[in-house]
């Protein structure tokens, strides 16, 4: 956590910012790119290039909030059905951004995971990001999820195929919540805390659907692209303003 930049943003958005309040685990549907681009008239890759560099802002943004995992949908199962050069051009930004922000990861002390179906992505996309995974391997600050070629009922289909697999099946009926989480992608980390989506789309989209069981959504009008550390400073404030009662019944 750096004061120095929290105490900087509250005062430029005249914000309070609760340093006891920071959410562990913060989850992002990053949309919007497209849109983004073809309101400058330029083509979609565009808007996924400059996409990328939202997330790196990001990351690094989260990583001084105190926030100690981040996982965003980088890449759907569904997203396959788009157009062949579009996928195309996303690789190539998945490899680039594996090569070429290793560096600045490392110095920020970010470790970089992948939840998804590694395998089915392209052997190129895969040996890049290979060696991003052994490289953060040993960071210890923020948690980086890369959810690649991932779906939420997918995650919790191999959960349960791995689950029916691993146990004999008096464990299997004695299984908690708790027990199953574990054979989830997300394994051993805490659920998500938060939930922000860009660009004024207000669902899910597939995404971590055991694991936002109980997380609070921030919704924005803002469009990836344009998604900032000031904008990030807002979401975790407006969080911060919940009161989390997880079913319960909070007396006032």
């Amino acid at each position: 956590m750096d004061l120095a930049y929290i105490n900087d943003f509250s005062v430029r958005l005249g914000l309070p910012f609760d340093s006891d309040r920071v959410p562990q685990h913060v989850a992002i549907v990053m949309d919007g790119n497209g849109r983004w681009a073809k309101q400058r008239g330029q083509e979609r890759n565009v808007g996924h290039r400059r996409g990328v560099e939202a997330l790196e802002n990001v990351v690094i943004g989260c990583r001084k909030l105190g926030v100690r995992y981040l996982t965003v949908y980088a890449f759907s199962t569904e997203n396959w059905s788009r157009p062949k050069a579009e996928i195309s051009t996303l690789m190539s930004l998945l490899s680039e951004f594996a090569d070429k922000k290793l560096a600045r990861l490392k110095a920020n002390q970010v470790r970089v995971q992948v939840i998804g179906d590694f395998a089915g992505l392209p052997m190129l996309q895969r040996l890049a990001l290979r060696r991003l995974l052994d490289e953060t391997a040993n960071e210890q600050e923020l948690v980086l999820n890369l959810a690649l070629n991932y779906g939420g009922r997918a995650d919790i289909l191999q959960a349960v195929k791995q689950a029916a697999l691993q146990l004999a099946p008096d464990k299997l009926q004695a299984m908690t919540e708790a027990d199953f989480a574990g054979f989830l992608q997300t394994a051993g980390q805490p659920d998500p805390d938060l939930l922000i989506r860009t660009s004024g789309e207000l669902r899910l989209s597939n995404f971590l659907l055991w694991q936002l069981a109980y997380a609070e959504f921030y919704f924005t009008d803002t469009l990836w692209p344009d998604f900032d550390e000031a904008e990030l400073f807002r979401a975790i404030c407006a969080y911060q303003k919940r009161s989390r009662r997880f079913g319960a019944v909070v007396e006032v």
